[in-house]
């Protein structure tokens, strides 16, 4: 049966985030997600998980000047040194969290650049990818990178899952995989039975992540038959969490009915 993790900077926006780690253990999780925990102390966080029996499963690394709008600054040529402080950042709160996930974000790119300044990025994420996930290795920490829509975020320099699992391959590191979210995926080229079936077995998905298309509301709301696609999860055997990536639509508790068929699995 599939695993899932709350997504604490989604879920549970009734509370104050320190709040929702108990809120999450209530209903029934075991294991939570977030964007980044750079604002709390590693040992309060680390006091959260273990007051409740949670596992971190995931967050990402630090991802630029995120209030003035960058979404990441892997795949940016100059930030170099940026990206490598925030590489050591992040795994001293994956040590102390036990946490054995890192997303990497590539950042925001100009519509417009000519082959050579795409080319440019490119060099620049790869090698950015090539060194934190050596770093990486060394605490036993997987790098992940995942493909987002330019729907919600417009400029981002990896959309499509081929791009990615092709960095993935390119860069040839074992603890480098691919962060496969369902309603990025849906929004920019859909077939998911497909995707699944042809990326699972690969073994370069480290992480799978849901929401509702195309409201980013609850996985059961819009056009995805999510309890087929957790039993296309659960026939290729993966062993990983799923993510709870969306925004409730009323109360976080309220609407996890959704997950009422897999509560035998402890969420």
């Amino acid at each position: 049966m599939p695993r899932f993790a709350a997504n604490l900077s989604m879920m549970y926006p009734e509370h104050d985030f320190p709040d929702r780690f108990a809120a999450a253990s209530a209903d029934g999780f075991t294991a939570v997600e977030y964007l980044f925990p750079y604002a709390h102390d590693s040992k309060e966080l680390r006091r959260r998980l273990d007051d409740h029996g949670l596992e971190q499963v995931l967050f990402n690394a630090p991802p630029g000047a995120w209030e003035s709008g960058e979404r990441g600054i892997a795949a940016l040529p100059g930030r170099e040194t940026e990206v490598r402080s925030g590489i050591a950042q992040a795994l001293e709160y994956a040590a102390a969290l036990d946490c054995p996930r890192l997303h990497v974000m590539a950042g925001l790119v100009p519509p417009d650049l000519t082959p050579k300044e795409l080319a440019q990025h490119r060099d620049t994420y790869l090698a950015n990818l090539e060194w934190a996930a050596e770093r990486a290795a060394e605490s036993d920490v997987d790098i992940l990178v995942e493909p987002i829509n330019g729907r919600d975020m417009p400029g981002y320099f990896l959309s499509r899952q081929a791009e990615a699992h092709a960095v993935v391959q390119e860069v040839g590191a074992p603890n480098l995989k691919v962060q496969l979210d369902l309603y990025h995926c849906q929004i920019v080229e859909g077939d998911l039975t497909t995707t699944l079936r042809r990326d699972l077995p690969t073994g370069r998905v480290g992480h799978l992540q849901i929401a509702g298309v195309p409201d980013r509301h609850e996985p059961d709301s819009g056009e995805l038959d999510v309890r087929h696609l957790f039993g296309v999860v659960d026939d290729l055997g993966f062993d990983g969490w799923i993510g709870c990536e969306y925004i409730p639509r009323a109360g976080t508790s309220e609407g996890l009915g959704w997950l009422n068929h897999y509560r035998g699995d402890k969420a």
